[in-house]
């Protein structure tokens, strides 16, 4: 099943990951973060990512997230920041409960 619908479908995913990202690199704790990256690269990828994880059959077609997170030293604070600007959007952004509660 394709949770992506009930949420605008590729676009309306992409409005709340391009939401959430920018969010992220203008944030005063984890903005750091993202110095020096491609913010619109970003947003590709983690709509990528979001559209496989609803049911879309979109391919990823970014780097294995290990491999892009291990130089960057992100820590467990970093990544609780990181949920609570996701949960933050993803409230804003009307996505369904049921859905936003699964992430």
């Amino acid at each position: 099943m394709n949770r992506a619908v009930e949420i605008g479908g590729r676009e309306g995913v992409e409005r709340v990951v391009r939401a959430f990202i920018e969010r992220c690199h203008a944030d005063f704790i984890i903005g750091f973060l993202f110095e020096g990256t491609d913010a619109e690269r970003t947003i590709r990828h983690e709509t990528e990512m979001a559209l496989r994880l609803l049911g879309d059959k979109v391919r990823y077609t970014g780097r294995p997230i290990g491999r892009t997170h291990a130089p960057k030293r992100i820590n467990q604070g970093h990544y609780r920041r990181r949920q609570a600007i996701l949960r933050t959007v993803l409230t804003e952004q009307g996505v369904p409960e049921d859905i936003a509660n699964a992430v």
